[in-house]
């Protein structure tokens, strides 16, 4: 596992937020490009530790936990859980570390992030690798997403847990092994002081999706992918992806007819980037743009 170091920052509104580094200690921090890595709505920067692997040699790998998430603090005010205050707050991240050149990397509503980023400071970003969204959402999977965030039934084992994110995302994964849910609740997860499991993230994170009877979910974002279609971009599916539909992939396609695409076969919602097609096709984008 490539090792990383701590960064913590403060957010345009005080919050005392997270992020790994994954540089060489010592290294030059301008040697290598540079990527930011963002999760999905209910997930951390541990889901982007398979990736790491294959990309730390030759990259700077910045992978956040957004607020609310992981190591980063929770918002007072459940309000703030939205896209619009996360690009803020990585906005703020990469002031901290004086990068001025980045590649964004986003799953799920990291790469709703990653295109409103692109739109908003161009100047910022050399290319985008969005996994598994696209600028209009799936009410399947729209309607899934609802009915599990912020719900989590306390668990008491590990056991418990693994079984828990089984039930939630076993439609995506179906060939995990008992190894690979384990490891994955290890993901979602985190033990409490008395070690327990918990979820690794605020349930309130929930609270804007409810308040609005889920139409904070229901984003009409063409315009802001129009809006960075000049960017290098690759987009990747998971086959069985209930959010991603191929119908949004193709209307993609004919505004920006060099968009990159690859499918992930046998998986849902989202890719875990490890796969060995992803791996091969982020490798490829990424070399292509330097």
């Amino acid at each position: 596992m490539p090792e990383y170091t701590h960064v913590w920052y403060n957010s345009q509104d005080g919050l005392k937020l997270y992020a790994r580094d994954y540089q060489s200690a010592g290294a030059d921090e301008n040697a290598k490009p540079t990527l930011l890595c963002m999760h999905g709505l209910t997930r951390n920067s541990a889901d982007f530790e398979g990736i790491c692997q294959h990309l730390a040699d030759k990259y700077r790998l910045i992978v956040v936990d957004q607020r609310g998430r992981g190591l980063s603090a929770y918002d007072s005010e459940p309000a703030n859980y939205q896209p619009k205050v996360y690009v803020e707050d990585m906005f703020a991240l990469l002031k901290h570390l004086n990068i001025s050149s980045v590649t964004l990397m986003g799953t799920s509503m990291g790469g709703i992030m990653a295109m409103i980023m692109a739109a908003m400071r161009p100047e910022l970003i050399k290319g985008l690798i969005i996994n598994d969204i696209g600028p209009e959402l799936n009410p399947v999977g729209l309607a899934r997403i609802q009915s599990y965030v912020g719900k989590g039934l306390p668990v008491s084992t590990w056991q418990d847990a693994t079984q828990q994110c089984k039930q939630t995302n076993g439609s995506a994964f179906p060939d995990f092994s008992q190894q690979d849910w384990l490891e994955f609740s290890q993901r979602t997860y985190r033990a409490d002081q008395s070690g327990k499991p918990v979820l690794d993230y605020d349930p309130a994170i929930s609270s804007p999706i409810k308040a609005s009877k889920g139409q904070s979910l229901s984003l009409d974002l063409w315009p802001v992918f129009e809006q960075s279609i000049d960017k290098p971009m690759l987009l990747l599916r998971g086959e069985l992806s209930d959010l991603l539909a191929m119908s949004c992939v193709t209307k993609m396609h004919s505004l920006k007819a060099d968009l990159s695409f690859v499918q992930v076969p046998n998986v849902g919602h989202a890719p875990l980037l490890d796969e060995a097609i992803a791996v091969t096709a982020i490798k490829q984008f990424l070399q292509t743009i330097g």
